[in-house]
């Protein structure tokens, strides 16, 4: 099974070989793309945390 980088949207072969830049960045901002197939996700991002939801497979929150 394929997974996508969750910044980017890209292909994320060997765990994310090549994407240093995006887990750098997303030691501060939501995921916005969903790993298990790339589709963007509506974000939701309040004082307390985040929410990400993608279409086929659900929500992820921060918390």
């Amino acid at each position: 099974m394929e997974t996508y980088c969750d910044r980017c949207g890209g292909p994320s072969p060997d765990g994310g070989t090549g994407h240093e830049g995006c887990r750098a960045a997303r030691q501060l901002e939501p995921p916005r793309y969903c790993t298990r197939c790339a589709r963007r996700m509506v974000v939701q991002v309040t004082p307390r945390g985040w929410t990400a939801r993608c279409v086929e497979h659900g929500t992820l929150t921060s918390a």
